[in-house]
Formats: structure tokens, C-alpha cells, sequence
């Protein structure tokens, strides 16, 4: 079984939806999508079949004031606004809506990773936890800490899947990949510094002492998967796809250069899934 993870990072997504957009014009298909965070909404899309719609998304929602903005930190307590753009924007009846009929039928595995806000520890959804317009799992799996509330799942919230697996290679392998195609936002030699985890960790410590934990350590759990990563591609078991560099995008950076320049990274780099995958 081939499989693909996405591991997401808020607006340089695009870097993964451009390696999806290469996926699906060549008609690469895989048995097992992954997703973390922005990651998950590329996922979908790409498991739905629809063409350029990632990329609306990074280059045209993505600088609505609906989308994210101060104002709906103001109105809503959470600067992005979760709701618009995986209900308002893909429901059904939105503006560009998830194509849910052909996600159902797609015979593709998918696994979406979101962190329990009260345990801290990773829960990992898959398409039986979603149904037409209802793409709850998305918005918890996106839902960064400081940024956003936690997203509420019946009696459970949630927030990014980043915070407690960020790299969520050994879950597939554990789900029966042998070979995967790991999409990184950030250069493959960029590991995650202690520093910044553990200060944005301070902003939920109170309310949420588990996942402050979960937060405060993410730069470990993501600096042991890169390097596990880089093994399992020398063994030919796993191919990784990171753009060169990133210029100055950070995860909710809107910067509509930026946005372009690592959409077509992505497109370029994918090109090497062809070979990979007949290895």
C-alpha cells in the first residue's frame, strides 16, 4: 500500500496543493491520504477529485476578512474563522463546495490527525467521521492554539493535530503502508527549534495544561520524524517533498508572491512521486 501524508502548516499548505494539483493531472493515485492540519484540507480535496480547488483557497479566501482577521477574533474569539471556510465556503450550497459524493465512493484510506485539547494525546479520524457538510474533523485538525478556541467535536474539543503528532509517519505504517510520500512546508533540513513551542505553549497552559505539554515538546516529536524520515528515504521506503525555502512565510502569513512561488515548488517537486512509486 503507497501512501501520501500531508503535515500542513497554515498557509504554506499550498506548497502541498500544488503537489496534489501534479497528483491528480497525472492521474497518480494513492491507497492511504494523510493529513495534518492544512494538510487534512488538501487531503480531502485531493481524495474528492477537484482540480484547482486548493488553490482558491490560498489565493483568493485566504485574504477575506471572513476567512481570518481580527475582527473575527473580536466576534468570535478565534482569528481564523474555522467555520466559513470548511462550512460557509464548502458546504454544499457554498461557494466552492467539497465534491462529498465523490469522496464517499473514492476507495482511498484517509486518516486525519487532530490533538484532544484535554488529554493533549493525537486522535486520528478517518471518512466515517465525516458526511455531506459536516467536515468538523477538518476545522479541529486546523484549529491552531492562540489562534483559535478549540474546535468542539460532540463532547470533545480539539485543536491542530500538529501539537501531539506532526509528522505522523509511523501511524502509517502502522496502518499498512510500505512505501509513503511525505510533503513537508518546510525545508527538509529545517528542524523545529524548543524556543517557540514552549512560548506559545504558555497562551493554553492554564486552560489546557495537557495539550500545553503536548506543545511545549512538539519541536522533539517533529525533529525525531524528520530524522526517521530521512532514514526510511535512504531505504527507499519513503520520499520526501520540501521546498528549498520558503522565503518569508510563516504559518498565517498572507503574502499573495510568496503564496505562488510555493504552489509551483510544489508542482515542480512532485515530479518525483512518478518515479518513487514504481520502484
Amino acid at each position: 500500500m503507497i501512501g501520501i501524508i500531508d503535515t500542513g502548516g497554515g498557509l504554506r499548505g499550498i506548497y502541498g496543493a500544488g503537489v496534489f494539483e501534479h497528483c491528480l493531472e497525472k492521474g497518480i493515485d494513492f491507497d492511504y491520504c494523510g493529513g495534518v492540519s492544512a494538510g487534512a484540507a488538501n487531503v480531502i480535496t485531493y481524495i474528492a477529485g477537484q482540480r484547482g480547488r486548493c488553490f482558491d483557497f490560498y489565493t483568493d479566501y485566504a485574504f477575506r476578512k471572513e476567512y481570518m482577521s481580527f475582527r473575527e477574533l473580536i466576534r468570535n474569539k478565534s482569528y481564523v474563522n474555522l467555520d466559513y471556510i470548511y462550512g460557509t465556503l464548502s458546504n454544499s450550497d457554498g461557494e466552492n463546495p467539497l465534491d462529498y459524493p465523490a469522496l464517499e465512493s473514492s476507495d482511498k484510506q484517509m486518516c486525519i490527525v487532530a490533538t484532544d485539547a484535554d488529554t493533549g494525546k493525537p486522535v486520528y479520524f478517518t471518512k466515517d467521521d465525516v458526511s455531506q457538510d459536516n467536515y468538523d474533523i477538518i476545522k479541529a485538525s486546523c484549529c491552531v492554539p492562540v489562534a483559535n478556541r478549540p474546535y468542539p467535536i460532540g463532547e470533545h474539543r480539539y485543536f491542530d493535530g500538529a501539537l501531539s503528532d506532526p509528522v505522523p509517519i509511523q501511524k502509517a505504517f502502522e496502518d499498512g503502508c510500505d512505501k509513503i510520500v511525505l510533503i513537508l512546508t518546510r525545508p527538509r533540513d529545517y528542524y523545529r527549534p524548543k524556543k517557540r513551542d514552549a512560548r506559545l505553549a504558555r497562551f493554553i497552559r492554564r486552560k489546557y495544561p495537557d495539550a500545553a505539554r503536548g506543545m511545549a515538546t512538539r519541536y522533539r516529536r517533529y525533529n525525531v520524524s524528520l530524522d526517521l524520515a530521512k532514514q526510511l528515504e535512504k531505504e527507499g521506503k519513503l520520499l520526501i517533498l520540501a521546498p528549498d525555502t520558503i522565503g518569508k512565510s510563516k504559518t498565517l502569513t498572507r503574502n499573495m508572491d510568496n503564496q505562488i512561488i510555493l504552489y509551483y515548488k510544489g508542482l515542480r517537486d512532485a515530479e518525483a512521486i512518478d518515479d518513487f512509486i514504481l520502484k
